[in-house]
């Protein structure tokens, strides 16, 4: 009879990759050095009417009649939007990043015994991993600008500059990046600059109580009057009245939420296994999923999702080191991951 696997009912991680808001601003690019140019960009409530466009009934959409007279009916928006003003042509996006330590103490863990077998398992990851492809990966979605979302398609031109700043607050370090030189879909690039930032947030990653704060300024330039994208909030009462579109901002400054900012950092897996045919990395999560796309690529009928893999690996099983380097990723993101013992 097969001895029944030990169960955690309480393990919990802390996120060790902590981005703030971020905050977007209007200037022009050749004087974007130049901090009396650049401004806060407000957003701008618009009152639209729009068009039906959705796919009708049948009987609606094969009678001319029915047809006409659904398409005439007013569908009345109220929504929020952002744009630079008609002098600038680059959006200024800054938020800060906080990379934290100590990961072989979970947040909270209520078995000794796994506890003591968990800590085992990542020191021999760092020991001979040192979380150096981690933070490599991290390290490029920084500098291709990944964060900027929707705000990166048609940029003429992107720059990143990522700062280091010491423990007392004085600038320390900096790399200055052109983001649209480095990959995109892959991350097979590497130059001494990557392998510095890296390094760095690898080293943070792999100490006892070590951090790292990284201050990060990006443009890009996309247009003169052209429209920007913060986040957008989720609306849960949509009732007659209620805006359609809401866009968040902080202090009436248009900002992005540090979630989809961590969601485009952590987006660095390309070890699936349908990674080959679909050729876009995916965000480290514990079942590989997409939500755009309704998908999870990491299916526990296949042994690729954390838990099977996080259980073979708690049990010295070897896996393979591109699946180690995903469970730790897994870790680094944070999560409550304790289970039932009934």
């Amino acid at each position: 009879m097969a001895k029944k696997r030990n169960t955690v009912s309480v393990l919990a991680f802390e996120k060790k990759l902590v981005p703030s808001d971020g905050y977007l601003y209007g200037t022009d690019w050749e004087h974007r050095d130049d901090k009396e140019r650049v401004t806060p960009l407000k957003l701008v409530e618009k009152s639209v009417r729009g068009t039906i466009g959705n796919r009708l009934k049948p009987s609606v959409a094969n009678d001319p009649a029915k047809l006409n007279a659904e398409v005439e009916k007013p569908n009345l928006q109220t929504v929020d939007s952002c744009a630079l003003d008609e002098n600038q042509d680059t959006l200024k996006l800054h938020f800060t990043l906080k990379v934290l330590g100590n990961l072989l103490e979970p947040a909270a863990c209520n078995e000794p015994d796994f506890l003591k077998v968990y800590r085992q398992a990542v020191q021999n990851y760092i020991d001979e991993e040192a979380f150096k492809e981690l933070g490599r990966r991290y390290a490029l979605n920084l500098a291709n600008a990944r964060f900027l979302w929707r705000n990166r398609v048609g940029a003429e031109a992107i720059e990143v500059i990522v700062t280091e700043m010491t423990h007392n607050g004085e600038n320390s370090q900096s790399w200055r990046f052109d983001a649209k030189s480095y990959p995109f879909r892959d991350f097979d690039k590497e130059d001494e600059q990557i392998k510095e930032l890296g390094n760095r947030i690898a080293a943070t990653l792999a100490s006892s109580e070590d951090f790292l704060l990284l201050d990060i300024v990006c443009y890009a330039k996309i247009g003169n009057a052209q429209e920007v994208y913060p986040s957008e909030e989720l609306v849960l009462d949509k009732g007659q009245g209620k805006k359609s579109k809401v866009l968040y901002e902080v202090d009436g400054i248009a900002a992005m939420h540090s979630q989809k900012i961590g969601n485009a950092l952590r987006t660095i897996d390309t070890w699936y296994s349908d990674y080959i045919e679909e050729q876009r990395p995916i965000a480290i999560e514990p079942y590989g999923a997409v939500t755009n796309l309704g998908r999870a690529f990491r299916n526990p009928k296949n042994g690729e999702d954390f838990f099977t893999l996080f259980d073979s690996l708690i049990a010295g099983q070897e896996i393979e080191s591109d699946q180690r380097h995903y469970v730790m990723a897994v870790l680094v993101r944070g999560g409550v991951f304790g289970e039932s013992d009934k």
